[in-house]
């Protein structure tokens, strides 16, 4: 297998969100973003948000999260962590994320009316030009136990 055939998950499909919605999540999601970028940004479907000359994809995701940011914390979520990637403690030696993110949202409805706002809509082509490939996995808090359980 070569670089062109590796498979990039950029966009949920419309199973994958039918899937989201029906797991009936209460209360706050938590979304881990697994983000492995270009290593020059692809703004050849946004020419509109493209920079003056080459940037990297990481460059441009920091642009997609200066965006991002005010529309999210406008709907209730934030970025609980933001953080570098690295190799693998525990995992394929050939995988690697250049970063991760946790995002809380208060409610699935506030994420998809964020998701959709026109507004964080006109900055997504940043996250695009910037990955390579990506992950989310949408979280629910599981609270301990008093005996730690």
């Amino acid at each position: 297998m070569n670089a062109s055939d590796i498979i990039g998950y950029l966009e949920p499909t419309q199973e994958a969100g039918r899937l989201f919605l029906q797991r009936g999540f209460v209360g706050n999601v938590v979304m881990l973003n697994l983000l492995r970028f270009r290593d020059v940004a692809d703004y050849s479907d946004h020419p509109g948000l493209a920079p003056a000359g080459p940037i990297s994809g990481s460059e441009a995701f920091d642009r997609y999260i200066r965006h991002t940011l005010p529309h999210l914390r406008a709907s209730g979520g934030d970025v609980l962590f933001l953080g570098s990637g690295g190799p693998f403690l525990i995992g394929p030696d050939n995988e690697r994320w250049d970063r991760a993110m946790l995002v809380r949202q208060t409610s699935v409805a506030s994420f998809l009316a964020f998701a959709s706002h026109d507004a964080y809509l006109a900055g997504l082509g940043h996250r695009t030009a910037a990955l390579e490939d990506s992950r989310l996995l949408p979280l629910s808090e599981m609270p301990l136990q008093p005996d730690g359980r």
